[in-house]
């Protein structure tokens, strides 16, 4: 079992920024390890992927936020941050941890949701 919470969303105006935070927790559990996501999904749209961590710290971003936004991770607190800058009013949706596979499932948390004012 893998539990993620995430946090650091909030209301922020255009061209603003916000960090979130992705605490994984659960044994044998570690982000060293695994393949961390991040994806968003805005109301009435599908669930989307905006970047993502590999075991090996190699990153890959969506086009809409390359640049803007960026992937990290701190393995000693287990835990994924996305730096979000730049920010537009269609950036606005819920953001979601994932982790896409581990001993054969896949696992999600919550989610926070992001609010970008125009």
């Amino acid at each position: 079992q893998v539990q993620l919470v995430e946090s650091g969303g909030g209301l922020v105006e255009a061209g603003g920024s916000l960090r979130l935070s992705c605490a994984a927790s659960g044994t044998p559990f570690s982000i060293n390890t695994n393949t961390m996501g991040w994806y968003r999904q805005a109301p009435g749209k599908q669930r989307e992927l905006v970047a993502r961590i590999t075991s090996g710290g190699s990153t890959d971003y969506a086009d809409f936020v390359r640049g803007r936004f960026t992937i990290s991770r701190d393995t000693a607190k287990n835990t994924v941050y996305l730096q979000m800058n730049s920010l537009k009013p269609e950036d606005t949706a819920v953001y979601y941890c994932n982790v896409p596979r581990f001993l054969g499932n896949q696992y999600w948390g919550q989610g926070t949701q992001v609010t970008v004012s125009s």
